[in-house]
């Protein structure tokens, strides 16, 4: 059997106004994804267990099988999984975005504008992250003493404590949580033993906005009519964590296809391949049609791939609604009408014995909010089709149709088990048009 995943990252969303009261999963042309729903199963899952939040880290990681309240440890760590960095117990690891702030003396003064510091690119970012480590060593070395700071893709950086500090009582927010508000809200803030390293943090964030405001790459960005980078935003801290292989759980080797860094450290730690596609991005202007073609390709050589779309969650955080619609129908056309056409290749074991057979499941991570430009924890849809995948109840794609499923798939982590073989997960059937619970 051959098995391929589909994530397109954040797709799920409520009812928009400008839509005529229909989400983008509902506005959006797509009849590959349509055709295979009414041949195969439409559920629900929830992906964010009790006590964390709708983070693509816990998210993805309970989409692909791993139970985040056993094996997550924080986001920075998947994320720098990625890169191949190697960590003593001892170290915390954390994420720094460069972000845009309101400038001082303007009405947006104070204000968190964009986690991604408008889409920076990769080459202007590696300036600024080793600009702003040499400066912070020039004006604190005292709070700069043990770090070091590594780039990663766009804005997501790895900044890394090797002091055997305490953060255990840590508590930090991701920048795209607060889209538009004060941002000296949400420093990172601590009790006890740790409160001195929140204080630390904080004094490097705002030693940060002093520097990177004037910095020449920000000063031809703002030439240019782009956000500038003019702060660095700490969190997603954690320690090093450790995943059994998913091979040794399904005797299945895999390949993770993807643009962003935290998807490709979940594969990392799971044993997966990533796999290189050039044109990737993490917004609208990536190659689907790129991505498409390396995905069929990748199916010949590895029993189960993923392919991870970024773009519609980067568009919910800036909250285009329309461009959103425009990301859900380019994954359709570019990479489900190849990929369905892949797949058929394989035959269906039902009617020929000799065939080797397929299965898909097609689900994005989490709910991303065009409306809040923010992550939401609500169960979300999912769509498994191929072979002996079978309802009695012909259903599109929709959040909606989803929640009238008797399919309902409380913890997320048990889905994969269900995708790959069929009935042995924790499904718990709901009377038709109830709600579940989240």
């Amino acid at each position: 059997m051959k098995y391929v995943i589909v994530i397109p990252d954040g797709g799920a969303d409520l009812p928009v106004p400008d839509l005529a009261g229909r989400t983008p999963f509902e506005a959006a042309r797509m009849p590959v994804l349509q055709s295979l729903a009414r041949i195969g199963r439409v559920g629900v899952a929830g992906t964010t267990p009790p006590g964390f939040d709708a983070g693509s880290d816990v998210c993805s990681m309970s989409l692909l099988g791993y139970d985040p309240s056993r094996f997550h440890t924080g986001r920075a760590p998947i994320e720098a999984a990625a890169l191949g960095m190697v960590f003593k117990p001892t170290d915390w690891i954390f994420r720094l975005n460069l972000v845009t702030v309101g400038d001082p003396g303007t009405p947006d003064a104070g204000l968190m504008l964009d986690h991604s510091a408008g889409a920076i690119t990769d080459a202007e970012a590696r300036v600024l992250v080793a600009d702003l480590l040499a400066h912070w060593q020039r004006v604190a070395p005292i709070d700069a003493e043990g770090f070091t700071l590594t780039p990663g893709v766009s804005y997501r950086n790895i900044l890394v404590d090797h002091a055997a500090r305490d953060y255990r009582s840590l508590t930090t927010t991701p920048p795209h949580e607060i889209p538009r508000q004060p941002w000296v809200r949400s420093m990172p803030r601590a009790s006890g033993a740790s409160a001195d390293q929140s204080a630390r943090l904080s004094r490097l964030m705002h030693a940060s906005a002093d520097f990177l405001s004037a910095h020449p790459v920000n000063r031809t960005r703002r030439d240019r009519g782009l956000r500038p980078a003019n702060m660095a935003w700490i969190w997603g801290q954690g320690t090093a964590p450790s995943l059994p292989t998913f091979e040794s759980r399904f005797a299945l080797r895999g390949a993770m296809i993807t643009s962003v860094d935290l998807l490709a450290g979940i594969a990392s730690l799971i044993g997966w391949e990533r796999l290189h596609v050039p044109g990737l991005t993490s917004y609208h202007d990536t190659d689907y049609a790129a991505q498409g073609r390396a995905t069929c390709d990748a199916l010949d050589r590895f029993d189960i791939v993923c392919c991870h779309v970024e773009s519609p969650d980067e568009l919910s955080h800036q909250g285009d609604w329309k461009t959103k619609v425009e990301a859900l129908e380019a994954i359709d056309a570019h990479i489900m009408a190849p990929l369905v056409a892949k797949l058929a290749t394989y035959g269906d074991p039902a009617s020929d014995a000799a065939a080797l057979g397929w299965r898909l499941l097609y689900m994005p991570d989490h709910y991303t909010l065009t409306s809040t430009r923010k992550h939401d924890a609500t169960p979300v849809p999912f769509l498994i089709a191929g072979s002996f995948i079978r309802s009695a109840v012909e259903r599109p794609f929709t959040e909606s149709a989803a929640r009238s499923s008797d399919l309902v798939i409380d913890r997320g982590h048990d889905l994969m088990e269900y995708f790959l073989k069929g009935g042995l997960a924790h499904v718990r059937p709901v009377a038709p048009g109830a709600r579940p619970r989240n």
